[in-house]
């Protein structure tokens, strides 16, 4: 080591510190003057030579450029960017990363360190094998996804721009030479075929395109004349040309740079020149009918193009279906002006089938000269749509609206039906789709829309109106009927006379035998029995419907239903009877008239009129439930609303009002005032039973139509309570049964009062006391019901026998009951007026067994109950009340005896009723109540 030492020296200035400036330095933070978000517009803004230049700046500016969704935006631009394929081969990709990770686990752990030969430094990895951390990636790179798989093992960074842009000049001042390269010409069809959604790779993806395209766009747009572009000398077949201009279109679509809305004017003028000399040739060709040449080959051009739409709407515009309408058959022509209210189907059909035979020829020669890429058929057929059926249509149904409505209804609902057949008839094109037999119904529909409001409105106005006029009209002929009978009942009237033989000619002309409405073999909607409606509600006559009925009646006839006209002939082929002389002789026979009336008060025919009619409009209305949509929901609703006005014009106006006059008819019938009691009915009460056939008939040809024409088709459903239809047709049959309900019950307080006239009249004071008229003993005695029972029993039982069948099960033992019950009050009433010997009492027990034998054929336990009590109480007629007198007051004090039904007080009334009451009442009353004992 050196022993010199530096030598101080002394003198002059001292010397200054180097390393002072940079201790007064201070070092600043460096931050970007620009955020991110400008960067990126600016980066988006930039040509592709210049952004890729742009990465050179810096490391961040590189990650900005090579970010990969500024590239999927590119794809997506130019729609070749699919996020499903990108999604499912991101999941393909993350999958092969972990089966690599773990082999290469399993690698690590089975092996062991290898030295240098063949193998990377332990600092650079010790112990793996020449498959580096690299070979995750070369492993997803090289599994198809993306270009060849790499070579194991690093790989120099070489000093050149390694982004999918190889061949892409890095400036853009060169020359056309620059950007175009003869072996991509070819590529540049199919290019976008070539293009793969690789999540990471957008950007290589997209120089796939790049390299092709964008060397034809750059010169298309900097060209002066458009035949001098490098995509016209380069390819010289019309179709690759237009190929390449969709292609190059499509291209210009990703072009975001500054500039790009000129370039793009620039290139869609280049497009449209092309598009124009194409068309032109493509109308030569449609006006010289050269389909298979000059027309087709044009019309590929076009499609190949821009999708061929305008090449579409000329072959259109300029078709013979469309220029020559007056070819096809005038409207006015299925109008039928010498048969009333009729529309010519054949006329109707031959329109649609000449339309069906033009129009398939048509699209013969579509599939000829179009590809089956496109579509022309359906906006062919909107147009024939439009300008011929539509037009055909209007003038249709406004001249046929001007004419009647009934020809109106009738030709709308017959033109659809067959437009339904025109488009069952129609031919598909070769690539027309499995909905286009649905866009034919639409197209249909759309015809058809102007017209289907003012038709629904029109039909159902048309059925009220018709059924109104059905109903007022027979109501009217009533009105006349009953005016013309009172005038000419009133028009030999001798007043002063009618007051001297009242009596006399009251019992002559109250009641007359009337039979002019035959009874009606019909059965309950609820018993299965509805041949007869089915065959009125189908049009039959009841005629032919009943002689296909097996089954015998339970009525006394079974003759056929009349309609009004037989009923009027009916009528007047019956001798007429002479004029009554007396006022009250004309009342009379007014009110016989109007009781013989009774069956007449609503008619079948009305019903089946009405029936039949809401059948048509209800057919008619149902064909546009075919068209679906709201159309479809709209007819429906309006046949709903038809069978509703259906059954309010039948239930409230018709049969309703029939019923209550017929009641009122009913109450002014006096039984004691007539004359004619020899039937076994009650003539007034079986006439209003007919009209309860005739009512139930009416309901069945309802219940049946409303099966066959509603739920059957599915225009309403049974089940749905809140239906307009099912509402009303409950309240229908509620109404029908009140009706029924309150004139079977005038009709049996009718019935009772003949009751009470038969025991009255018939009744003969000996049947019961025959000592009033034998004077001795030794008459012998007949064992067995009196006349009075035995008719009584036969007006009662023909009464109810009439109902069977022709009423609900429910209804006709309410009806059994009630006759019941009146009949026992009956004759306990004439019980109490009769005088009871003996003798007598064998008659009054056969009396009673007779009408206890009857009300068990009711079946009614609870009836049987009341006339086995009537029965046991005839027992205390049978006692020798002088001899016995404590046991008849037994049997008058027991009430177990008689069941409950009567008390001992009512029995004591009855056993008053006894020819010796006077000589047993005391020692009955003594044995009852101990009157006369003494106290001891």
């Amino acid at each position: 080591m050196s022993a010199f030492k530096k030598a101080s020296v002394t003198g002059g200035q001292p010397r200054k510190d180097v390393l002072a400036p940079l201790k007064v330095t201070r070092i600043l933070a460096s931050k970007p003057v620009l955020p991110a978000e400008i960067l990126s517009t600016i980066l988006d803004l930039l040509p592709i030579p210049e952004l890729l230049c742009f990465t050179r700046v810096s490391k961040r500016m590189r990650e900005m450029v090579y970010d990969d969704t500024r590239w999927v935006q590119r794809l997506q631009l130019m729609g070749c960017w699919d996020e499903r394929e990108a999604r499912r081969k991101a999941d393909a990709l993350r999958i092969e990363k972990s089966r690599v990770q773990a082999s290469m686990l399993q690698e690590n752990d089975g092996n062991a360190a290898i030295g240098s030969n063949g193998s990377f430094d332990t600092a650079n990895g010790a112990g793996k094998t020449g498959r580096s951390s690299t070979t995750i990636i070369d492993a997803t790179q090289g599994n198809g996804v993306h270009g060849q798989p790499h070579r194991s093992g690093f790989k120099p960074r070489q000093a050149r721009v390694d982004d999918g842009f190889d061949s892409v000049a890095l400036t853009t001042t060169g020359g056309e030479n620059t950007y175009f390269h003869d072996d991509n010409s070819v590529t540049g069809l199919t290019v976008f075929s070539q293009v793969h959604s690789v999540r990471g790779h957008a950007r290589q993806e997209f120089a796939k395109i790049y390299r092709v395209l964008a060397p034809l766009y750059v010169d298309a747009v900097k060209c002066k004349k458009h035949t001098d572009a490098t995509v016209f000398r380069k390819f010289r077949d019309p179709d690759q040309q237009a190929q390449m201009l969709a292609n190059l279109s499509r291209f210009s679509d990703s072009d975001t740079s500054q500039g790009w809305r000129q370039r793009v004017n620039i290139f869609t003028a280049l497009t449209e020149a092309f598009e124009n000399a194409v068309f032109r040739e493509f109308e030569q060709g449609l006006d010289s009918g050269d389909y298979q040449g000059r027309l087709r080959k044009y019309a590929h051009v076009l499609v190949s193009l821009n999708g061929g739409q305008k090449g579409v709407e000329l072959f259109i515009s300029r078709n013979p279906l469309t220029t020559s309408k007056d070819r096809i058959v005038s409207p006015l022509s299925a109008l039928n002006h010498q048969v009333s209210g009729g529309i010519l189907v054949e006329h109707s059909f031959k329109f649609f089938s000449d339309l069906s035979a033009a129009f398939n020829k048509q699209v013969t020669i579509i599939d000829q000269v179009f590809p089956a890429s496109v579509n022309a058929i359906v906006p062919f057929l909107r147009r024939v749509g439009k300008e011929i059926i539509s037009e055909h249509l209007t003038i249709l149904f406004d001249e046929a609206h001007r004419k009647s409505i009934e020809l109106y209804l009738k030709a709308v609902s017959a033109m659809y039906a067959q437009s339904l057949n025109f488009a069952a008839s129609l031919r598909p094109g070769r690539d027309s789709g499995d909905d286009f037999y649905d866009t034919v119904d639409e197209i249909m529909a759309d015809a058809f829309e102007p017209h289907i409001d003012l038709y629904l409105n029109e039909e159902l106005v048309f059925f009220k109106t018709t059924s109104d006029a059905e109903v007022s009209g027979w109501e009217r002929q009533l009105s006349e009927q009953d005016a013309s009978m009172q005038s000419m009942y009133m028009s030999n009237v001798n007043r002063q006379a009618d007051k001297r033989d009242f009596l006399t000619s009251f019992k002559k002309v109250v009641m007359m035998p009337v039979n002019v409405l035959p009874t009606f073999p019909i059965s309950s909607p609820f018993g299965g029995k509805t041949a007869t409606a089915n065959a009125l509600v189908n049009g039959e006559t009841l005629e032919t419907s009943q002689s296909t009925t097996s089954q015998p009646s339970t009525r006394p006839s079974t003759p056929g239903i009349m309609n009004s006209t037989a009923l009027s002939n009916n009528r007047s082929s019956t001798p007429v009877p002479e004029p009554p002389t007396s006022e009250l002789a004309a009342k009379a026979a007014i009110m016989n008239s109007r009781l013989e009336g009774i069956r007449s008060l609503f008619s079948i025919e009305v019903a089946l009129n009405l029936v039949h009619a809401a059948k048509s409009s209800i057919e008619r209305a149902a064909v546009f439930v075919k068209a679906g949509g709201h159309f479809s929901t709209d007819a429906r609703h309006q046949c709903e609303l038809v069978f509703v006005l259906l059954l309010q014009t039948l239930g409230t106006r018709h049969i309703k009002s029939g019923f209550d006059q017929a009641v009122d008819h009913l109450s002014n019938y006096n039984p004691r005032e007539s004359s004619e009691h020899g039937g076994s009915g009650v003539t007034p009460l079986v006439t209003f039973l007919e009209l309860v056939n005739v009512g139930d008939l009416i309901q069945q040809m309802l219940e049946v139509f409303y099966e066959q024409e509603l739920i059957a088709t599915n225009l309403t459903d049974r089940n749905d309570f809140l239906d307009p239809a099912v509402k009303e047709k409950k309240r229908f049959e509620q109404v029908l049964d009140e009706r029924v309900a309150a004139g079977l019950n005038k009709g049996i307080e009718v019935l009772m009062a003949e009751v009470e006239y038969v025991c009255a009249t018939a009744q003969k004071p000996e049947d019961f006391n025959p000592s009033t008229t034998s004077s001795s003993g030794s008459d012998v005695m007949d064992i067995g019901p009196s006349q009075a029972a035995k008719q009584v029993v036969e007006v009662v039982s023909s009464h109810t026998k009439m109902l069977v069948g022709s009423t609900d099960k429910n209804m006709l033992d309410v009806f059994n009951q009630e006759v019941g019950l009146r009949l026992f009050t009956v004759l306990c009433k004439h019980l109490k007026r009769q005088r009871i010997s003996i003798d007598g009492a064998i008659v009054l027990i056969s009396d009673m067994n007779h009408y206890f034998s009857y009300i068990a054929t009711l079946r009614n336990a609870d009836l049987a109950l009341y006339f086995a009590a009537l029965r046991e109480l005839a027992q205390i007629y049978l006692v020798d009340g002088q001899a016995h007198a404590k046991e008849l007051a037994a049997i008058i004090a027991d009430g177990d005896r008689f069941r409950g039904i009567f008390r001992a007080e009512e029995v004591y009334e009855f056993a008053q009723r006894r020819a010796d009451w006077h000589l047993v009442k005391k020692g009955v009353e003594r044995a009852m109540y101990g009157i006369g004992c003494e106290l001891m």
